[in-house]
């Protein structure tokens, strides 16, 4: 019997592309962001039939939201093995023109989101002795951000501590956290919110000259996955370009 995935986000972008590729490597996935539509689109575009692909409608801020998706995935496919919190929201923004309206918008999608879906899935994989849980951090997090606003860097830092925080957990009931930490992405929203003259200078930035692939973190999501991943916990991979080495 295949695993089961659940992503986050995956209506579009980096959360598709996941979806993408664990599909195709055998897993039946469940496809959740807020927009129902555009999981909808992509899930009949994986399998029509329903069977191997789901699409979900979830609010990553409302634990009642995890709680009633966990529910659905053990009545419809006998549980989740697999949980990529992915879902989240990036603004450009001046430091000190942040309000704090907006610090809380960000922390509760990018950073209570991940804490919640967490709490939800780590409990259920901490119960049938298996789990692999895949947080998507940000190189935002470790450096303060090139393109991002403040909000969504701290965001994404306490992603990353709360990934070690969840790993030391749940260590010795067979479920692994690990992040991951993108640079800048070849994205859509990458385009889309990062004006032209800033994003060629970022580019010049990055010591290899290119924007990151989604598909590349799609296949680390994979790998950090797979069965023989038990090994890998409280890590933080980072694929940023060479612009953070450590």
């Amino acid at each position: 019997m295949s695993r089961v995935a659940l992503i986050t986000g995956a209506a579009r972008g980096l959360g598709a592309s996941i979806a993408q590729r664990l599909h195709a490597a055998g897993y039946r996935v469940a496809l959740a962001d807020v927009q129902l539509e555009g999981v909808q689109q992509l899930a009949d575009q994986l399998d029509p039939s329903g069977q191997s692909a789901l699409a979900l409608q979830l609010d990553v801020r409302l634990k009642t939201d995890f709680q009633t998706t966990c529910a659905l995935l053990s009545e419809r496919w006998g549980g989740c093995d697999v949980l990529v919190n992915n879902a989240g929201k990036s603004k450009v923004a001046a430091l000190m023109d942040i309000t704090p309206e907006e610090f809380d918008e960000s922390m509760a999608i990018n950073l209570r989101g991940t804490f919640v879906g967490c709490q939800v899935f780590g409990q259920h994989f901490a119960d049938r002795g298996f789990g692999r849980i895949i947080n998507i951090a940000s190189l935002a997090g470790q450096n303060g951000g090139t393109a991002t606003g403040a909000h969504y860097a701290a965001a994404k830092g306490g992603v990353a501590t709360l990934t070690k925080v969840f790993a030391r957990e749940l260590a010795a009931k067979g479920v692994t956290v690990n992040s991951i930490s993108p640079g800048p992405l070849d994205l859509p929203i990458v385009h889309e919110t990062v004006a032209p003259d800033r994003l060629a200078q970022i580019k010049q930035m990055i010591p290899v000259g290119s924007l990151g692939s989604a598909d590349y973190i799609a296949d680390t999501v994979l790998l950090l996955a797979a069965e023989n991943a038990s090994s890998v916990t409280g890590a933080c991979w980072d694929i940023n370009g060479g612009l953070f080495m450590r």
